[in-house]
């Protein structure tokens, strides 16, 4: 037993920074994130709003700027919301040849259905908005319709056309 004991020492005494790599590893791994379960995310289901009911809070809160009126709002969209899913990437080699396989990574949810691991939704991205309004000619209320689809939509002002309604 006294000799198992002086080897393993022996062992360990001359591996010892290997040792200490592993050791400090283990225990960086043990450590607490900062995090509690409370504190994780939690997978949840995004619902963005469709570019219809974007347009329609838009005339509504337009239609409360001092002087517009009425208001019609049209978004144009460059591309419509995207999901982006967790995918496993596999590089099998084989010789000369060498092969890269992408999987969407799959989760069962409680109703046993599979479904693609969601890893973010992004928000539809605006090409441009023309708003028809009642005050669509004094400049002051053109200026504020346009800030104010500016802030809405992250468009910029050059993109934002603002006519007056007939």
């Amino acid at each position: 037993m006294e000799r198992k004991l002086g080897r393993i020492k022996e062992f360990f005494y001359k591996n010892r920074a290997v040792a200490l790599v592993v050791l400090f590893g283990v225990l960086l791994m043990l450590l607490p994130t900062g995090k509690t379960e409370a504190q994780q995310p939690q997978r949840q289901e995004t619902v963005s709003e469709p570019r219809e009911n974007l347009e329609t809070r838009l005339e509504q809160i337009l239609s409360q700027v001092s002087g517009a009126g009425n208001v019609r709002v049209l978004l144009t969209q460059e591309r419509g919301e995207t999901s982006v899913y967790q995918l496993d990437r596999q590089e099998v080699t084989d010789g000369d040849r060498r092969e890269i396989r992408q999987d969407t990574i799959t989760v069962t949810g409680s109703d046993r259905q599979q479904e693609g691991l969601l890893t973010q939704v992004e928000a539809p991205r605006y090409r441009g908005a023309v708003i028809v309004c009642q005050g669509g000619d004094n400049p002051t209320v053109r200026l504020s319709v346009v800030e104010a689809v500016s802030g809405a939509t992250g468009l910029p002002s050059n993109r934002i056309t603002v006519l007056k309604m007939k």
